[in-house]
């Protein structure tokens, strides 16, 4: 890897990151990478482009091109003057996840103590002199956390940022201190609110050593007023002479429930049991057998650069399929192994891998090989990773009551099994039309989308429903099942329209198509994002 850099003349505004590049980094991906974090940083994923010109200091005509071509991977949905990350955008942070393996070996034994102590438990991994959360389990209350998969605290505000310390370095040391003097009040960190009291650095060197000798450490209201949580190192048994961190398991609550003390009085005995079971799974997994690869990620983006032309910036895509290479039984993988992995040319894999070593999204080894690191997850992961169902689902409604100019809705089966609750839905512009409000409950065996639920065997053999004005005269629905991950109908989707409309063999033949293409885009959504977290169906 070339040591030089190079600078980029102020004709064109660049990234700060792009400004200091490697002389064979490739611009366009850094600035796509860029737009991408800013998005991340919104509250709810959404920015205008005239505030991702303005946020990234890049021109308003290149912000277009970069947000359409992530639009045309699926990273991003375009809504007028507003760009939204897109559920699809989660295959980045799941090739981290996937190639880390600790999500699937340990989220299980995290969700039972959850249970089992009724407090949130999450795991958690060091991210240069921060923490960044891989799992969560967390309990549904009045107050709750509101931390997500893929968000990055400052280390010394934490539990596990101890933890983390014990096997820093002294760079390490540098940077967390110059970190510290560049940034007093944590404002590069939007998942915690801006420091009000600074403490002295001493303060957390001293909480490092503590958490070296006691093998624990605890955050007594580091982040806000009321929040407590003790942590305890997971440890990576199969070399027992590093004793490297895997990651670090942590229970967290609120004052109102325990003190920290108390935290560690009752709970850490229990949290200790479960990261051994944690430590032997570790050392017990088998090798991971390594998925295929998407080969034909080179092919694509060459067929849409020839359909889009210009609007499409085919060395973006092509860098961020990059990261789609890695995975699990893939989490170091040569140069040749990633060109391979992605049909893309040796040179143009190269230059992909410098250019994600620069953002700090790759890290190279001795052996030349490389690892994703987990700055993947600051790719739109965070906001994502709270998506439920209805949400994944309405972009796909509403496009597809513009193509059939009829409402459609979307349902799932109540807790008795008795009735469909309406939770999301898009009207189309008739004066008669099917209107139901969301929440709306109904009874299942009336409705198109209650016999998709109930999947009786004719239904569940012909795999769609048609019912013909028999929950209202005037109503005439056909229904379609959503799958999830796992095969199971977890939810169902309709058009409903007037019997003068169409009969029921134009639903059949006019509208089945368009409704069964909706679920299969609702599908993929839904297996990307629920892949690693769990989406909710309300």
């Amino acid at each position: 890897m070339p040591a030089h850099t190079t600078h980029v003349p102020p004709a064109e505004a660049v990234t700060p990151t792009e400004a200091v590049a490697p002389a064979e980094a490739v611009a366009p991906l850094l600035r796509g990478i860029a737009v991408l974090r800013r998005l991340t940083e919104a509250p709810d994923g959404t920015r205008s482009l005239s505030a991702l010109e303005k946020t990234t200091g890049l021109a308003r005509s290149t912000v277009d091109r970069l947000t359409a071509t992530l639009a045309r991977m699926g990273y991003v949905r375009l809504d007028g003057r507003d760009v939204t990350l897109a559920p699809r955008l989660m295959e980045l942070g799941n090739a981290y996840l996937a190639a880390l393996r600790l999500p699937a070996l340990l989220s299980a034994r995290a969700d039972a103590l959850a249970d089992e102590l009724d407090e949130s438990v999450s795991l958690a991994v060091g991210d240069r002199d921060g923490v960044r959360f891989i799992h969560q389990a967390t309990r549904r209350r009045a107050m709750s956390l509101s931390f997500r998969i893929g968000d990055l605290l400052p280390a010394e505000r934490t539990a596990p940022g101890p933890l983390f310390a014990t096997q820093w370095t002294d760079p390490d040391w540098h940077r967390w201190r110059s970190r510290r003097a560049a940034d007093p009040a944590d404002r590069t960190f939007p998942a915690v609110p801006p420091r009000q009291h600074p403490t002295p650095d001493d303060d957390f060197v001293l909480r490092t050593s503590t958490a070296a000798s006691d093998g624990y450490a605890l955050d007594d209201q580091l982040i806000e007023p009321g929040l407590v949580a003790l942590s305890v190192p997971v440890r990576d048994l199969r070399d027992p002479g590093t004793g490297r961190l895997a990651c670090v398991a942590s229970v967290v609550s609120h004052t109102s429930r325990h003190t920290a003390p108390d935290l560690r009085t009752t709970l850490l005995p229990r949290l200790r049991a479960a990261v051994t079971a944690m430590e032997t799974d570790l050392r017990t997994a088998a090798p991971p057998a390594p998925g295929p690869p998407r080969t034909d990620l080179a092919t694509w983006t060459g067929a849409s650069k020839q359909e889009l032309g210009r609007e499409f910036v085919e060395s973006l895509a092509r860098g961020l399929t990059v990261l789609t290479a890695f995975g699990e039984g893939r989490s170091a993988l040569t140069l040749t192994q990633v060109a391979k992995a992605t049909g893309l040319a040796r040179a143009t894999a190269r230059r992909a891998l410098i250019t994600l070593t620069h953002a700090d999204l790759v890290t190279p080894a001795p052996d030349a090989t490389f690892t994703l690191t987990p700055q993947v997850l600051s790719l739109g992961f965070p906001p994502l990773s709270r998506t439920s169902l209805p949400e994944i689902a309405q972009p796909h409604l509403t496009a597809l009551a513009d193509r059939v100019h009829e409402s459609t809705s979307l349902a799932v089966l109540s807790d008795s099994g008795e009735e469909i609750q309406y939770t999301a839905r898009a009207s189309a512009p008739h004066v008669l039309s099917a209107r139901v409000t969301l929440g709306t409950r109904l009874p299942a065996h009336a409705t198109a989308l209650g016999r998709v639920l109930l999947a009786h065997p004719e239904v569940r053999a012909r795999g769609y429903a048609l019912v013909d004005e028999e929950l209202e005269a005037g109503l005439r629905a056909i229904a379609v099942p959503v799958h999830d991950r796992t095969g199971r109908v977890t939810a169902a989707i309709n058009v409903a329209t007037h019997p003068a409309r169409r009969t029921p063999t134009a639903c059949e033949t006019e509208l089945l198509p368009e409704l069964s293409r909706t679920a299969t885009a609702i599908e993929a959504d839904l297996r990307v994002a629920g892949r690693f977290v769990h989406v909710p169906s309300t």
